[in-house]
């Protein structure tokens, strides 16, 4: 974990950035003053998992078409708007 003063790091950040985005290091520490005032580390990414298709299945019971559409007039009615 090399410690980097506050000049050095203004001028070399995007090799900084590299360093610590690569993983050739885990950290640096920017220093004030000769005293620790930041730390440099990576993001940590979050692996988007997939979400699974009929997840809820059998959780409710099946309807048809016409049964789902039934209802399109009274919602409509609901908002104000006359039934397409």
């Amino acid at each position: 974990m090399p410690v980097v003063n506050m000049l050095d790091a203004k001028t070399s950040l995007s090799r900084l950035v590299e360093a610590v985005e690569s993983g050739a290091e885990s950290e640096i520490i920017i220093a004030r003053n000769g005293k620790p005032a930041a730390r440099l580390v990576p993001v940590q990414t979050v692996k988007k998992t997939g979400r699974k298709l009929g997840m809820f299945e059998g959780e409710y019971p099946p309807f048809t078409l016409e049964e789902w559409n039934s209802t399109d007039a009274e919602i409509a009615e609901m908002f104000g708007v006359d039934k397409p």
